[in-house]
């Protein structure tokens, strides 16, 4: 790691400080002047980079306010308390990981069990081994301890809540996780922008599955169109803007972008949404996922939903691919379940006959794996569609990878 970090400072053109972990406070710290400064509220406390699943990665400035009100709120939210155990899964760089779980389990005197890497056999083992009570996750980690063939043999009666974030957790996954481990799955939303988090389903509230929940103490949501008008029509969809404690001073180094993205103190997410009248939201698909085929607009997540119904489904992903008429064909990539099996044919057949006609995927193909990213998120520009016909093998055809959204 010092290596890296040596090599690291280099190039950037920084000093390189080496300090033990039982001795932070170093001679050199204590002695170099400047090493300890006064800082306010609104200073930069941590740049978090977007995962630039959709485009070049940002660094999202986010203030001491911002983290610390942030932490207070998660530990809030999952009632952390000192004897509780937090499943550490996620990266601690990203968002989700730094302020639900390390961050909200300083502040609450807790316990944060750590794992390299996320591996489903190796977390039920830690889940068991330290008792753990509250799992902090992203879909495919519980996609994954779901599916997993000898989930029966781990005991995991100690885990009390969970929560999801960082992409929309399919209804059918929380419902077969919950009825097989028996903990509630509570699903919020957030990004880097935000600190992350943004809504939850409270504890103390109703929880609809499907839904991101309702904003959280201190902030605001609306629903607007690409011109900052804003969607008033309960059920009708719009983009996703935010303001609050949450929100962050902006891009590093990027005004442009910033610019963009924050007008008179609200952040537009580019996440599309609807609201119910209790003021439940609902995350339809991010704007630049959503599919335009011959003029009619279709919401991926809509369509792997029902793919997730279908009992071989272990995880699917909805795309975009270019048509010389209608301008873009629907299709999906699924992999399957341990054991099971199915064409491309039959889940094309199995959700044609679930949803409207234009919107079924006329492409559907087998593979073994989906690309991801490090926080478990499924990385849709990087996925290799088969060129010709769909049989629901990826093994058949040459492939092509989807062009780089702009």
């Amino acid at each position: 790691v010092g290596e890296e970090a040596s090599k690291g400072a280099a190039e950037a053109g920084v000093e390189y400080v080496s300090v033990s972990a039982t001795e932070f406070v170093s001679e050199l710290m204590t002695h170099e002047p400047g090493a300890f400064t006064d800082r306010d509220t609104g200073d930069t406390a941590v740049v978090l980079y977007t995962s630039g699943t959709t485009g070049s990665p940002k660094g999202a400035e986010l203030t001491h306010h911002n983290m610390h009100r942030n932490a207070e709120i998660s530990m809030h939210l999952f009632d952390t308390q000192p004897d509780d155990v937090v499943f550490g899964g996620l990266p601690l760089f990203h968002s989700f990981g730094q302020t639900c779980g390390m961050n909200a389990g300083v502040l609450a005197g807790s316990a944060l069990t750590l794992i390299p890497r996320f591996e489903p056999t190796k977390a039920l083992e830690i889940l068991q081994r330290d008792k753990v009570t509250i799992m902090l996750g992203v879909p495919t980690m519980y996609v994954a301890l779901l599916q997993h063939p000898d989930r029966a043999d781990y005991d995991l009666s100690s885990l009390t809540k969970c929560a999801s974030g960082g992409a929309s957790l399919p209804v059918e996954v929380l419902r077969g996780f919950e009825q097989a481990f028996g903990a509630p799955i509570l699903e919020g939303y957030g990004l880097s922008e935000t600190s992350p988090v943004a809504s939850f389903n409270h504890m103390d509230r109703e929880r609809k599955a499907g839904s991101i929940g309702q904003p959280v103490e201190g902030v605001e949501f609306t629903l607007i169109d690409n011109d900052w008008n804003e969607v008033s029509e309960v059920g009708a969809i719009g983009e996703i803007a935010i303001k609050g404690h949450n929100v962050m001073k902006g891009y590093l180094g990027n005004p442009e972008a910033t610019a963009w993205a924050i007008r008179d103190g609200w952040f537009r997410t580019g996440d599309l949404a609807r609201r119910d009248e209790e003021n439940y939201y609902y995350i339809v698909d991010r704007a630049k996922d959503m599919i335009i085929r011959g003029g009619y607009n279709v919401y991926p997540r809509e369509i792997e939903e029902v793919l997730y119904e279908h009992p071989a489904v272990a995880t699917a992903a909805v795309v975009g691919i270019p048509h010389p008429e209608l301008g873009e064909e629907v299709a999906a990539a699924v992999t399957l379940k341990p054991g099971t099996d199915a064409s491309g044919d039959e889940l094309r057949a199995f959700v044609k006959d679930r949803v409207a006609a234009y919107k079924y995927p006329r492409t559907v193909w087998v593979t073994s794996e989906l690309p991801m990213g490090p926080t478990g998120k499924i990385l849709k520009r990087e996925i290799e569609i088969p060129v010709g016909e769909p049989t629901g093998s990826d093994d058949t055809f040459p492939t092509q990878t989807l062009p780089e959204p702009s």
